[in-house]
């Protein structure tokens, strides 16, 4: 289903998301206040637009509240990003998604009225470590501080040929089973019944602690 989104601020951010949204086939406008990275993503997004986003003018004039997401990637000029935050959710944004680049902006942003902060660089290198310290998550997404989605592969003998019920993650880790590849084949929707086979790739959903114990289990 195709959504709505306005992204402000267009750094390596920015420009990312608008990149990936519109390759989903995303409707997105991209607003800088410089001209250089709009003019780099003119033949990109939908829609581009060199302006101010401190100033409320131009916010209603961007009927804010008509797009499904605001993103707001302007990380390394907090003035900016907190009063774009604040008038953007003063104009009736929907969604404000907004970037941070310590816990301390974070913190702003929220209290200003940002749905949801995200910290890429942070995250990133929460990513790069904990692939480096697992020998099976193969990729995971973090619902909250506490639940995650992720595929982990199956190599273990102790594992191998065995169906969902003997296994029974549910019991010993928290974790439900919601899909499971096997070579090119994908199965989205797992019976209790269905086999393990070795190098199997399994996406589950469930507390970290499942998953990194999970993990653990894997190494023996």
């Amino acid at each position: 289903m195709k959504k709505s989104f306005a992204v402000f601020g267009l750094g390596r951010f920015g420009e990312s998301v608008v990149r990936t949204l519109v390759a989903s086939h995303q409707d997105v406008l991209a607003v800088d206040i410089n001209e250089g990275p709009v003019n780099e993503l003119m033949d990109v997004a939908t829609q581009t637009l060199i302006a101010d986003t401190r100033d409320e003018e131009v916010l209603r004039d961007l009927n804010v509240d008509s797009f499904d997401y605001v993103i707001i990637g302007i990380g390394n000029n907090m003035e900016a990003s907190i009063l774009t935050t604040m008038l953007s959710k003063e104009q009736g944004a929907k969604k404000v998604i907004a970037k941070a680049e310590t816990s301390d902006q974070g913190r702003v942003l929220e209290r200003v009225g940002a749905d949801q902060v995200v910290f890429p660089e942070r995250d990133m290198g929460h990513s790069i470590v904990r692939k480096l310290l697992s020998n099976h998550i193969l990729n995971f997404i973090d619902l909250s501080d506490e639940y995650t989605l992720a595929a982990i592969e199956i190599t273990d003998p102790n594992f191998v040929n065995q169906n969902l019920i003997d296994l029974n993650l549910r019991e010993r880790f928290g974790l439900t089973v919601i899909a499971i590849k096997h070579g090119k084949a994908i199965n989205v929707a797992p019976q209790p019944t269905d086999m393990m086979e070795t190098h199997d790739i399994v996406t589950v959903v469930g507390p970290i602690k499942g998953v990194n114990a999970l993990d653990e289990a894997l190494k023996k």
